[in-house]
């Protein structure tokens, strides 16, 4: 299906149209590996999804590019498409999922695409764009089950293996898979000694269950933060080379997930989204076995919604121990609110807001329940926190 002189082929049509994106060292994410960030989150369109889009659409006939292309995404591989149709002057119509994030409907347009909102989620786009398609004759792009999208996806392979020689491992996320399968079959088939492994969200974990079946896998619904790779299922091309090539694939929550964009922005000043960052949360949670490797991971995009970074953070905090709801059940007299909130206050705890509550069915008559939301440093500070309430008498539900 796919030749490696395809893979050269397409790094040389996306010269200066796509970044040779940096390599960075992110020794804090994992102190056990060496960790670096393949840094796709800083290309173009904001994703690695421009180089397949483009090579793909750089490869029609004249005839294919007069009837136009549609595409379907969840909104990076629309933006992709977007701006390689326009940069040649190409009709584009992209079908997203009518819950997409508005800042990549928005940039969609903005690249020059109509754009048409479907109900439901990724699978329901491709749906009707196929039906679209078939009715006015638009060449499809494929976001990831094609060879030529493959190819241009797997020159991040390529710029890995040049920009880091002593690669060891290389952690890649999995929606279809057409990006793993692109980057596994560059690397395996220039360097077979180094191993790439694939993450998904537990929410859509469809290449990860078709593998352990061993055959296609259709999930009836996903729901995960990692929008851009909420599949249902895989491409049967992708499905085939994630097979061949890829030497696991593991699953990572959407807490670990928040973790890792918090992470990300903490400690690397670099913003992902949901699907950019699984990679980075296979790592931070030792989801695979790459302790004193030296390991590339691939932040895949960084097109998150600004209403759903806020969210994000919040839950991230909670996962790393940043804050904490504690709940006491006290006496109701004078002096208890302000005991613990001194108690806290001096193990250094920074109390965000207070919620007192007289009237629980399940507490004492005389009773009442106390919630802090608090900020903390890390999972042995709220422990810390915890024990002193104890130790003063206090009854912590939580």
């Amino acid at each position: 299906m796919l030749e490696i002189s395809e893979i050269f082929n397409a790094a040389a049509v996306l010269k200066g149209v796509a970044r040779k994106t940096a390599i960075i060292p992110a020794p804090k994410l994992n102190p056990e590996a060496e960790i670096f960030l393949k840094t796709e989150n800083l290309q173009l369109t904001g994703s690695f999804k421009l180089r397949g889009a483009y090579y793909k659409i750089s490869q029609l006939t004249d005839e294919e590019k007069a009837r136009g292309v549609i595409a379907c995404s969840a909104g990076n591989h629309a933006q992709g498409v977007a701006l390689g149709a326009t940069h040649n002057g190409i009709k584009s119509l992209i079908c997203l999922p009518a819950g997409a994030p508005l800042s990549k409907i928005e940039a969609t347009r903005n690249y020059g695409a109509e754009v048409c909102l479907v109900p439901g989620v990724y699978d329901d786009a491709y749906a009707h764009a196929m039906e679209l398609q078939q009715k006015h004759g638009y060449c499809f792009v494929h976001p990831f089950d094609d060879p030529k999208v493959i190819a241009g996806q797997g020159t991040i392979g390529l710029e890995i293996l040049e920009q880091m020689p002593d690669v060891e491992a290389v952690i890649v996320p999995i929606g279809g898979g057409g990006l793993i399968s692109g980057v596994a079959y560059a690397i395996k088939t220039l360097r077979p000694d180094v191993k790439v492994y694939g993450v998904q969200s537990s929410g859509a974990p469809s290449m990860a269950e078709s593998l352990k079946e061993g055959k296609l896998c259709h999930l009836n619904d996903v729901s995960t933060i990692a929008d851009g790779i909420a599949v249902k299922e895989p491409g049967i091309n992708t499905f085939e080379m994630c097979n061949k090539y890829v030497d696991e694939v593991v699953t990572v929550t959407d807490d670990e997930i928040a973790a890792a964009i918090l992470a990300l922005i903490e400690q690397q000043k670099l913003v992902a989204e949901g699907a950019g960052a699984v990679a980075v949360a296979a790592a931070m949670f030792n989801r695979l076995p790459v302790k004193g490797k030296k390991t590339v991971c691939l932040v895949s995009g960084g097109n998150i919604d600004v209403n759903t970074l806020s969210r994000v953070i919040t839950r991230g905090m909670a996962k790393s121990g940043r804050n904490f709801t504690f709940t006491v059940d006290l006496a109701d007299k004078p002096g208890q609110l302000s005991g613990v909130c001194s108690a806290v206050g001096e193990r250094g705890g920074n109390i965000i807001s207070v919620s007192h509550d007289r009237i629980n069915t399940s507490t004492a008559i005389n009773g009442c329940i106390i919630r802090l939301e608090v900020e903390t440093r890390d999972a042995g500070h709220i422990d810390d926190i915890r024990q002193t309430l104890l130790g003063l008498g206090y009854k912590v539900l939580n």
